[in-house]
Parts: C-alpha cells; structure tokens; sequence
C-alpha cells in the first residue's frame, strides 16, 4: 500500500480517482479548496500543503485551475521537492502543443515545468470528458437556434476510464510521457448536438458557421484529436443514455 495525494480530489475526474485508488487499498489524501484536512488553495500554497504533500509515494495533479495554473504547479512542485515525493502524476489534454487557446498554453506551460522539475514525473494527455462536452451543448441549446463552429470535430471520452489509468499509472514508478488516450470516436460537433437533443427531448435547429482566427483553424484542423489513440469504449450516446436515463449506465471499465 503506498499513500497517494490527490489534487483535486473532489472534482469530477479527482473523485473518481480517489475512488479507485482506495479500492486498489491505497491511502489516499485529497487536496482541495474546501475539503478538510487538506483544504489548500494551490495558487497560495502555505503550510497546510506541506503537510498534504509530507511522506506521500506520489502526486495526481487533477486540479483544474482555469487562471494562475503555472503558479499553482510551481508551488505544488516546490512542496513536493521539500518534502522529497519521488513522483508526481499530471493529467493533460491532446493538443495542448497544437491549438493555441490560452488555457492549453497554460497547460502546455504547466508540463514543461514539470518536465524540468528534477522530480520523477509522469505526464498522461486525454481528449475531452464527455461532461464538458455536454456543459458546452447545454449551454449552446439555450437559445432557439444553436450555433454551432462549423466543421470542427471531438473525440470525447468517459471520465472514468481516464480516472482508472491514471490510478494505474500513479500505483507505478515515474514513466515520462506516456500514450494519449482519446474517445473511441470522431465526431462532428453537429452529430454530437443532435445526439444531445434527441438524448434531452429538446427542439433545436442546428447552425453551422464558421470562425475566425488561430484557435479555431486548430481545432478544425484536428490538433485536439488523437484517432490513432481511441482507447475510449464509451461513446457519447452511452454516456448520454446514463445521464438522461438513470435506470442505464454505460459499461464502466473494471480494470
């Protein structure tokens, strides 16, 4: 048994790790804002994160920091340096070095400082969660019409499956970086819409029109996908038929 800390432990992915990694019979702390013993606000650091960090075998860096996201790994790698942790685990999106939106280059910028941190490290890149996919969707069907950004494709995944390697990776030694994981499917923005709102019972036209700038010909080209990595198995319909249904659920992976 070894003694992991989870930052972000709460959260959607960080739940679902934490909860793993006890059924695998390790001891699990979870490091967030408002969860107590730990509760740490990593953009401030301070003395309650060393204690959370004290006598650890690893970190899974899972908090989802949308500003100040360099400064909350700086700090967290400075704690876990003091402490002498001999791993830290961070999970990452499929083309953060392709698309130039500001949160991948935060993302991006956060890697390489850990990559030059002098821990052992591991670095695992997913596509999309099948939640924020949704949030998205939800908040696009708000209005009458969605507009949706025209020929822009995703390859989103359940949350669970990535949950469930990282808790393997965290188990092992350091491993660099390793395979990508995406979605075991590429889908049009406008299919995954229309799945939406027959999964919802909702009545929307779809619209597609397309963008300016850097970003989205990032993403209309396909920096955000990995179709040689689909080792996802629960689609977008499934996920939605758990949601939508809740007397179905999609296969969970069980290893």
């Amino acid at each position: 048994m070894t003694t992991i800390l989870v930052t972000g432990g709460t959260g959607t992915l960080g739940g679902p790790v934490c909860e793993k990694l006890r059924a695998e019979g390790h001891d699990v702390r979870v490091l967030s804002r408002h969860s107590p013993p730990y509760a740490v606000d990593l953009r401030r650091g301070g003395p309650l994160l060393d204690r959370a960090v004290d006598g650890v075998d690893a970190i899974v860096h899972c908090t989802n920091i949308t500003r100040h996201d360099e400064q909350a790994a700086r700090l967290l790698i400075e704690a876990a340096h003091r402490a002498g942790v001999p791993h830290l685990l961070y999970i990452s999106i499929v083309g953060v070095d392709r698309v130039p939106l500001g949160y991948y280059r935060a993302k991006y910028a956060v890697e390489r400082r850990i990559q030059q941190s002098g821990l052992g490290w591991t670095i695992l890149r997913t596509t999309q969660f099948h939640d924020l996919i949704l949030r998205l969707l939800e908040g696009l069907a708000k209005p009458p019409v969605m507009l949706l950004p025209k020929a822009v494709r995703d390859q989103p995944m359940e949350v669970t499956e990535a949950a469930y390697r990282l808790a393997e990776l965290a188990a092992g030694p350091p491993a660099g970086r390793v395979a990508d994981m995406g979605g075991p499917e590429v889908r049009t923005f406008a299919e995954l819409a229309a799945a939406y709102l027959r999964a919802s019972g909702k009545q929307r036209r779809i619209v597609e029109v397309p963008l300016p700038g850097k970003v989205y010909r990032g993403l209309r080209h396909g920096g955000h996908l990995a179709p040689e990595s689909a080792v996802g198995r629960v689609t977008f319909e499934e996920f939605l038929t758990a949601r939508f249904d809740e007397g179905s659920a999609p296969d969970r992976p069980t290893t």
